[in-house]
């Protein structure tokens, strides 16, 4: 017989042990509801745990994780599909459906993505990474379940920063008129990476601090579940009803139920049972329906509650003492990028009453926080916005003011409607900086700003610019405010470090369309747009090491190009290398061949970039060794035309 102190070490055991027993939600549903919360602690450690020392998005996680667990013990997945929007807040779904073993791959070079992908796991229903698509992705699904007349049902889990999208509000305007039996969940923590802004904002506030109507819809909703025979068809009644109570309540209608979705909360997001009870019945009723739970985010680390903008993604950090450890530059005190746009924006606005500064929600991430806080009136986050950005922005070129519209690379993407018909047809003096752009590394394919080249080089009217250097970055953005040069204007550059720690230099005007030549050569010529640059000026001297003679010429400018620097180029050299951190495919090199075509130049070329497919997530420099981008890649590349 088994003594007391054994059997109470074994139970002690198994109780330590939930987290590491469930390697799938069919083994969560064997737990009672009273070990739920248990599960919950695990599994907030265990994302502390691995992200403290493989750096991911952090604080999203943390404020989701009941949810998490209450979503996956009451529902079937993955029969039943579960839409997360951006995916940020999805590191505990990915423990829970068999990847606890190999979550320390997260965002590493061949290992699990950061966001839920369809290829990666049967329990991601949808690809995310952009903002505002879980109801649009959901409500697919639950068209295609009735289609086929599959008991399936739908959740899309969406936060309150992501709900300012208009694409979410199209959705629900869709969903309610379908009557589709969906489930949208609101995750309101009152921040996106940055606190959220707008009327949305603030109605939700009013929504979550109304102590009256949260008192009365709790007494009566708990009261009617205690009623024998009553219950819950009493429940349906009231919420079918409960309308005319909000009305009188609030004075103003419910914007949830004005879309035909019945409006359930505002909850406790961290009660995990009472939103396992909560979503059990959810779940047993028809129709599209609203649950608004109130959460935290970073809950659970004082740290990340405590700033949560610094613990979206803090990288490296004590998990003990919250300690964010810097990643410094390669080059000592070399700035990033962003805050060279920053502090070079506040400086131009400083000297140009007329320039004003647009975010869609990213003031930190992009560094226009320091222009809103030296300047209020005269920066704006817009939310989660990038198509109302825009065309905010060409307003307000239309009354002589100069936005400078900040927007990273992959995000413009969402508003290219916008770039063209609201701004580059009417030709107005609109200055885009476009953030990130190039390979991003560990975010992945979702976040790789590859296209822009691409498709801002389509648009008449438009100058597409790339800096090789924070100096060439200041230089852009005072060259594009400047009167004479009253036209859209693009100005695309990479995310992190740059090279230029003495960058801070006054101001030079650049002229439309030149490029500079870096390196004399006889050789062969590597013609390089953007952060490329680098890597070319680097390929220069290891090719000099091996008796090959490269020039390097900076074009600076895709659209125009310096034709007068590529006659030059042609009549000299026969063999040629173009070199740019965005897709092959129709952009910088592309442009190049035209030029030769036109011109009859006939030369041995060879276009180094992101090939015609995406690219995965890995470190920045993991990635442009997989392009063949880096200087080890150009220099292999020209030494084999050299060889032919």
């Amino acid at each position: 017989m088994l003594s007391l102190k054994i059997i109470l070490a074994q139970m002690e055991e198994v109780k330590g042990n939930l987290l590491q027993n469930i390697n799938s939600p069919d083994d969560l549903k064997k737990l009672s509801p009273g070990q739920l919360t248990q599960v919950c602690d695990e599994l907030r450690e265990f994302i502390i745990d691995v992200v403290s020392t493989n750096p991911g998005h952090f604080g999203a996680s943390l404020g989701v994780v009941e949810l998490t667990v209450a979503l996956h013990y009451v529902y079937n997945t993955p029969f039943d599909q579960l839409v997360w929007d951006v995916g940020h807040q999805a590191y505990g779904h990915k423990i829970l459906t068999g990847r606890r073993d190999i979550f320390h791959t997260n965002r590493k070079y061949k290992g699990l993505s950061g966001f839920p992908k369809r290829k990666e796991s049967e329990y991601d229903a949808f690809g995310v990474g952009h903002s505002s698509t879980s109801i649009s992705a959901a409500l697919g699904m639950a068209v295609a379940a009735k289609i086929k007349n599959e008991a399936r049902k739908v959740v899309a889990v969406i936060g309150d920063g992501a709900m300012s999208g208009g694409m979410a509000f199209e959705a629900l305007n869709n969903a309610g008129g379908e009557n589709a039996d969906l489930l949208v969940i609101l995750n309101d923590n009152n921040m996106a990476i940055d606190p959220s802004v707008g009327s949305l904002n603030k109605y939700l506030v009013n929504i979550s601090t109304s102590n009256t109507y949260n008192r009365f819809k709790h007494d009566v909703w708990e009261g009617l579940g205690k009623l024998d025979g009553l219950g819950r068809k009493t429940r349906k009644f009231i919420q079918k009803n409960q309308h005319a109570l909000k009305n009188i309540i609030f004075k103003e209608n419910n914007l949830f139920e004005a879309f035909n979705f019945r409006y359930f909360g505002p909850v406790d997001g961290h009660d995990v049972e009472y939103l396992s009870k909560i979503l059990a019945d959810l779940r047993e009723i028809p129709g599209p329906k609203l649950l608004h739970i109130i959460t935290q985010k970073g809950k659970g680390f004082i740290h990340a509650e405590q700033n949560q903008t610094k613990y979206h993604a803090p990288g490296l950090f004590d998990k003990e003492t919250g300690e964010i450890y810097s990643c410094d530059c390669a080059i000592e005190k070399a700035p990033k990028f962003q805050n060279v746009f920053g502090e070079t924006l506040v400086e131009l606005a400083e000297l140009n009453p007329k320039i004003v500064g647009i975010t869609p929600a990213m003031p930190t991430g992009c560094s226009m926080n320091k222009m809103i806080q030296k300047m209020p009136n005269r920066a704006f986050d817009v939310g989660i916005a990038e198509q109302h950005a825009v065309t905010f922005s060409a307003g307000l070129a239309t009354q002589g003011m100069i936005p400078f519209c900040n927007i990273y690379s992959t995000f413009m993407q969402r508003a290219y409607d916008q770039v063209i018909h609201d701004v580059a047809l009417q030709n107005l003096h609109v200055i885009f900086c476009l953030d990130r752009g190039g390979l991003v590394g560990e975010d992945g394919p979702t976040h790789h700003g590859a296209f822009d080249l691409v498709y801002m080089r389509a648009v008449p009217n438009l100058v597409v610019a790339a800096p090789m250097d924070e100096i060439e970055l200041r230089n852009l953005m005072y060259t594009a405010q400047l009167a004479e040069n009253a036209q859209p204007f693009s100005i695309r550059y990479p995310r992190g470090c740059g090279i230029k720690p003495n960058w801070k230099l006054p101001f030079e005007k650049i002229e439309i369309g030149k490029g500079r030549k870096m390196e004399e050569g006889a050789d062969i010529a590597l013609l390089s747009i953007g952060k490329s640059g680098i890597y070319a000026k680097r390929a220069v001297h290891s090719l000099a090491n091996r008796e090959v003679s490269a020039a390097h010429y900076d074009l600076r400018f895709l659209k125009p190009l310096d034709e007068e620097m590529l006659h030059e180029v042609f009549k000299k050299f026969d063999k040629v290398i173009t070199i740019e951190e965005g897709t092959i495919k129709g952009g910088f090199g592309s442009a190049v061949l035209e030029f030769m075509a036109e011109n009859g130049y006939t030369p041995k070329i060879r276009l180094l970039g992101i090939p015609d497919h995406f690219i995965e997530h890995g470190t920045p420099e993991e990635l442009y060794a997989e392009c063949g981008i880096d200087a080890k890649g150009i220099t292999s590349a020209a030494l084999e035309m050299m060889n032919k």
